[in-house]
């Protein structure tokens, strides 16, 4: 009996093709249109993984955590120095959905650093900044500036404790000028002391105190000075 061969089905090639280029797991450098390349995980066709992300136009890079073709988990991004040619570090820390998320640290281009928590790419939670000029900021942070209670201290060594609003000082809280050897304990808005009282600590042994004495105030309607200070306070928030 003769034997009768059929010719083998093949699928189109485009198919072939198509699954070729479909990336996942690890592969090399893969480089985009606009001269971006990725090199690193994927994960049906999305960056997912580790990986090394370098922007063309930027010079900018990043290495780290990937998920579905964002970055996602802990990483470290950086930018090119156009002078020295050099990459300086910006932030290292943890993302979520491509922006800083969680706990990280920034590096300013002032020489400023913040170390601490942060939300949707701005700085928020518990974080402390360090400035350029030495002092430092210590707290809450909301919406990327100092909101709820917190410590400002001084490279002098004077420092703020107390609450903030928008960045700046407002609602109870203590300054210490320990260079004057006295305390001012009172309440704060918009950066202002409103009210408070003014004491003396150590003042014998301070650097710097003040050759005047604090003068004595008997007040006669202590509740009504306490009153006329609170309405301050709440036309301030007004």
């Amino acid at each position: 009996m003769p034997i009768i061969k059929y010719p083998r089905i093949r699928e189109p090639l485009v198919y072939e093709w198509d699954r070729r280029a479909q990336k996942c797991g690890l592969r090399h450098t893969i480089y985009a249109v606009n001269g971006d390349q990725y090199t690193g995980e994927w994960l049906d066709n999305m960056k997912h993984g580790k990986g090394t992300q370098i922007w063309k136009k930027t010079g900018a890079i990043y290495s780290g955590d990937w998920k579905f073709g964002k970055r996602d988990g802990y990483g470290s991004y950086s930018i090119l120095d156009p002078v020295t040619k050099e990459y300086k570090k910006v932030y290292t820390g943890l993302w979520k959905n491509d922006q800083k998320s969680g706990y990280g640290v920034s590096f300013f281009p002032s020489g400023d650093r913040y170390e601490g928590e942060w939300s949707a790419g701005v700085r928020s939670g518990w974080g402390r900044m360090c400035y350029q000029d030495g002092s430092s900021y210590e707290g809450q942070w909301q919406q990327d500036q100092p909101n709820g209670q917190g410590t400002l201290r001084l490279p002098n060594g004077n420092r703020y404790e107390g609450g903030w609003k928008d960045g700046k000082k407002h609602g109870p809280g203590r300054y210490f000028y320990l260079d004057k050897g006295q305390l001012l304990e009172g309440t704060w808005a918009a950066d202002i002391a409103k009210c408070g009282v003014l004491v003396d600590f150590g003042r014998a042994k301070a650097p710097d105190p003040t050759p005047y004495p604090i003068p004595k105030i008997e007040l006669n309607d202590p509740a009504g000075v306490l009153a006329e200070a609170q309405a301050l306070l709440d036309d301030s928030h007004n």
